[in-house]
C-alpha cells in the first residue's frame, strides 16, 4: 500500500513552502471549475462558451484565468528540483514521470474509445464534438513539458542575471507583438508561446531565490499594463480564448496575457502571509497533500466528467435550458455536483498512475537523448491537443508548426518521447541501462 496523505502531511519537513502547494492545487481547481462553468451545451448538441453568450462575464477572467499562477509555481518547483538533481536526463525523468504516465493512460483510454465509437458509426452529434474537444486541455501539459525542458539553461541565466533574464523574455514578447500588430509579420506570433509562458515561469525562479520583494508594485504594473493594452491596443477583454475572435490573448499568448500574469503573481504574493497561515493548519495541509496527489488525474478527466453529465442529461431526455437563462443558472449546482462525483469516480480508477514511482539513481549521461525525448513528447502532446480523436479513421489532421499531424502520429511522438526520456534517465554514468 502507498503512503497515506495523513502520513505524508505528518512527514512534511519544516522547510517546505506549503503555500506553493496550496497555490498549485487552488489554481488547477479554479481551471477545472472554470471549464465546467463555461461549457454551454444546447439542445441541438452543440457546445458553446458562456463567455460568448454573456460577454460582460469576460471581465471575470482577469481574476479566474489562473494558468499563469500554475506556471509560476512550476518555475519555483523546477528551480528547487534541478538544484537537487542537476543531471539533465535525471531531472527530466523525475519531473516527467508523474506528468506523462497519467497523460498517456488518458490518451490510451480515449483513443481506444474513439476507435470503437467510429468503427460502430456512433461518433456523430455530441459524441463527435466530445471526441474533438476532450484533448484540448492537453495544450497545458505540452507547454509545461517545454518549461521543464528549458529549466536548466534558463535557471543558469537567472542565476547570472536575475531580473535581467526575465526582462529579456518579456522584451521578446514585446517585440513579437510589435512585429505582429504593427508590422504585420506573418507567423511571428507563435514565438510568444515561448516568450510569454517562459517569462511567467522565470518569475518562479525569482521567487525561489527571494527576489520578488515588491509584489504590490508587480501586481499594480501588471494590472495597469493589461488594462492599457486592452483599452488602447488590439487586445480583447477576455484572458481566455473566445470562439470566432480575430485575436486571442491565449492562443498564441499576447503581451496583455503576460501583464495579466504579472498582476496575478503579484496578487498571490501579497496573499502569501495569510495563505501560509491557512495551510499551516493540520487539517488544511492534509487536504492540500491529498489534492496534490490526484491533481493531474483530476485535471485530465474533468472534461470527460462534465461532458458525461451533459450526455446523460440528453440521453435521459432532461431539458437543457438556453445557456445563461435563469433555468440554466438554476441547474448549475446540480451539474457541478454530478461532475464532482463523476470526476471522483474517474480519479479513484486512474489515480494509481499518478503515484510517485521509485526514484532511479542519478546519471550524468543521456542528456542529448533526454532532450530529444522531451521534444518529441511535447510535440506529440501539443499535436494531440489540436487534432482530438475525431476522424481517426479518415486521417483528420491539424497543423503543428507548419506540419500536418494526425492523432495516431501525435500519440506515437508522445509515447516515443516519453520512453526515450525514461531510458536516458535510468542510464548509469558507466553506460549501462
Amino acid at each position: 500500500m502507498g503512503i497515506s496523505a495523513r502520513e505524508l502531511a505528518a512527514a512534511t519537513p519544516a522547510t517546505r513552502d506549503r503555500y506553493v502547494d496550496l497555490l498549485r492545487v487552488a489554481s488547477l481547481a479554479v481551471v477545472v471549475l472554470g471549464h465546467w462553468l463555461m461549457a454551454a451545451v444546447t439542445e441541438d448538441e452543440q457546445i458553446g462558451n458562456l463567455l460568448a453568450v454573456v460577454p460582460e462575464l469576460q471581465l471575470v477572467t482577469w481574476v479566474f484565468q489562473v494558468m499563469p499562477v500554475f506556471f509560476f509555481v512550476g518555475g519555483f518547483s523546477h528551480a528547487l528540483a534541478h538544484r537537487s538533481r542537476p543531471a539533465y536526463a535525471s531531472f527530466l525523468r523525475a519531473r516527467l514521470q508523474r506528468l506523462l504516465r497519467p497523460t498517456m493512460v488518458f490518451v490510451a483510454v480515449w483513443g481506444a474509445a474513439a476507435l470503437v465509437l467510429q468503427l460502430a458509426g456512433a461518433d456523430g452529434g455530441l459524441t463527435g464534438v466530445v471526441l474533438r474537444l476532450v484533448t484540448q486541455p492537453l495544450w497545458f501539459i505540452g507547454i509545461y513539458l517545454a518549461m521543464v525542458a528549458f529549466t536548466p539553461p534558463l535557471l543558469r541565466l537567472h542565476e547570472r542575471w536575475g531580473w535581467g533574464a526575465f526582462a529579456v523574455l518579456a522584451g521578446g514578447a514585446v517585440a513579437v507583438d510589435v512585429l505582429r500588430f504593427a508590422a504585420g509579420v506573418p507567423f511571428v506570433e507563435f514565438l510568444n508561446f515561448a516568450f510569454v509562458w517562459l517569462a511567467v515561469h522565470q518569475l518562479g525562479f525569482l521567487r525561489a531565490d527571494g527576489m520578488i520583494r515588491r509584489p504590490a508594485l508587480l501586481a499594480g504594473a501588471g494590472l495597469v499594463g493589461a488594462a492599457a493594452l486592452v483599452a488602447l491596443g488590439p487586445y480583447p477583454l477576455s484572458m481566455v480564448g473566445m470562439p470566432g475572435e480575430k485575436v486571442s490573448n491565449m492562443a498564441p499568448p499576447t503581451l496583455a496575457l503576460l501583464c495579466h500574469g504579472l498582476w496575478l503573481v503579484g496578487a498571490v504574493e501579497l496573499l502569501r502571509g495569510p495563505g501560509a497561515r491557512l495551510v499551516a493548519r493540520a487539517g488544511v495541509w492534509r487536504a492540500v497533500v491529498a489534492a496534490n496527489g490526484i491533481a493531474m488525474t483530476a485535471f485530465l478527466w474533468h472534461l470527460t466528467a462534465m461532458l458525461g453529465v451533459y450526455g446523460a442529461m440528453l440521453g435521459f431526455g432532461v431539458t437543457l435550458p438556453e445557456p445563461a437563462s435563469g433555468a440554466w443558472w438554476a441547474q448549475v449546482p446540480l451539474r457541478m455536483g454530478v461532475a464532482v462525483v463523476l470526476t471522483a469516480g474517474l480519479v479513484a480508477v486512474f489515480r494509481r498512475f499518478e503515484a510517485p514511482p521509485r526514484p532511479a539513481p542519478p546519471t550524468a549521461s543521456g542528456g542529448p537523448a533526454a532532450a530529444l525525448g522531451i521534444t518529441l513528447a511535447l510535440l506529440g502532446v501539443l499535436g494531440l491537443s489540436m487534432t482530438g480523436f475525431a476522424g481517426l479513421l479518415t486521417g483528420h489532421s491539424a497543423t503543428l508548426i507548419a506540419v500536418p499531424v494526425t492523432a495516431p502520429a501525435a500519440v506515437g511522438l508522445a509515447l516515443a518521447g516519453w520512453l526515450l526520456v525514461e531510458r536516458a534517465g535510468r542510464r548509469r554514468a558507466g553506460g549501462g541501462s
